[in-house]
């Protein structure tokens, strides 16, 4: 059976020459049966994506943004005047930005799991007419790259010019390579890394237990108790985003100033750090999914090239590419280190790849690769300058 068509849509221009202005979000709904990774089978199922810029006569301009743990489609441009702020990587795509929507389709899509539009646990399931919750299977990057593909076929794109994420979303750029290599012109991999290491896998896994355990879980049927399990939410995303800050970040920024100016000794807020991470906790727990959160920590962990090579060597995992690659890393990450990035580049040049690396001097931890950094900027401009949309592979 044929997938339907993607809803039509409509973007308006806001006055700001390098914003895409004001977008509204598309959904693509598929009817053809996917078996995931898992061996669950999923008979139907919808993405939510925007797109900015426009697909050139050719088709061959489009460029795929892949989104982080916490992302989403939204990742330029506003949903409407009363927002108070764009999309997550609005620095980095518009006119006459690093990703130019002058010279670029740019889509950026609400993973599958999701729980921004795209068909996930909160999703109702159409066999129960209930929220899937528990019952919605465990989905890999694989996965994501299969319904991307999928996505891609919808609006008659058979090769991108680019696909370009970071963390999380690089991982799927670098799958891109391996699961399409006739598909996938240049891959963009930010602040990623081939896999996680036991360190990161633990973190994830303390993460999960605090949803886990929080009493308000209800084995992920939560849905139907009408309830959300925050408390555990809110320490994951705690913990995270510990990780995602440097040392240095947290130090200039909050030191160990005191709220109240002195000791209250107790164990309520008192360091200006306590303050910020609960915040962002809070902040969070109201916004995001407690069972996306499980299913996206769960991708991150099983993402490994190298597991379905018996030699486990990712030179091999890597040996049918033949995209170009910029690989970008940041000094002070140590959630996905620059070392890391350099196994990725080690892989690509023992196959005689088309690389190019750099490592930028950032004091902003992981979450550099969301910061505006101008030799940063730069650097993803004058790679993406330089693809030749005259060239298609």
């Amino acid at each position: 059976m044929r997938p339907n068509k993607p809803d039509s849509y409509t973007t308006v221009h806001s006055p700001d020459p390098t914003s895409v202005g004001f977008v509204t979000p598309q959904t693509a709904r598929f009817d053809t049966p996917i078996k995931l990774r898992s061996g669950a089978v999923l008979d139907r199922y919808e993405l939510v994506y925007e797109t900015y810029g426009q697909l050139n006569a050719d088709k061959n301009n489009a460029v795929l943004i892949c989104h982080a743990l916490s992302g989403n489609h939204h990742v330029a441009g506003f949903h409407s005047e009363h927002d108070k702020r764009p999309g997550w990587w609005d620095t980095m795509i518009g006119p006459g930005k690093p990703i130019d929507t002058n010279r670029f389709f740019v889509i950026g899509l609400n993973n599958l799991g999701g729980c921004h539009g795209s068909t996930g646990p909160s999703s109702l399931n159409p066999a129960t007419g209930q929220p899937y919750g528990a019952h919605f299977p465990l989905v890999t990057v694989d996965d994501w790259v299969e319904t991307q593909a999928r996505l891609a076929d919808q609006l008659g794109i058979q090769q991108f010019a680019a696909v370009v994420g970071g963390s999380l979303g690089g991982m799927q750029a670098l799958q891109w390579s391996i699961t399409y290599p006739e598909r996938i012109r240049h891959a963009l991999v930010i602040a990623a890394a081939p896999k996680l290491t036991a360190q990161n896998i633990a973190f994830n896994d303390v993460a999960r237990q605090a949803i886990l355990t929080d009493p308000d879980f209800h084995g992920g049927d939560y849905y139907a108790h009408e309830v959300v399990p925050k408390r555990g939410l809110r320490l994951a995303r705690m913990l995270g985003h510990i990780t995602y800050l440097s040392d240095d970040v947290m130090g200039s920024k909050f030191g160990r100033m005191l709220r109240a100016g002195a000791f209250q000794y107790g164990y309520d807020v008192e360091f200006e750090i306590e303050s910020y991470l609960r915040y962002q906790g809070d902040k969070f727990a109201e916004s995001f999914d407690a069972n996306t959160y499980l299913l996206m920590t769960k991708a991150l962990d099983y993402f490994d090239p190298t597991h379905h090579h018996n030699e486990g060597s990712l030179a091999q995992a890597l040996q049918s590419v033949k995209a170009g690659f910029l690989i970008v890393s940041f000094t002070t990450d140590w959630r996905f280190a620059p070392e890391r990035s350099r196994e990725i580049v080690k892989a690509l040049l023992d196959n005689e790849r088309d690389v190019t690396y750099a490592e930028i001097t950032s004091s902003h931890g992981h979450d550099a690769f969301l910061m505006v950094d101008p030799y940063y900027h730069d650097l993803v401009r004058a790679y993406m300058q330089r693809i030749d949309l005259g060239d298609v592979a």
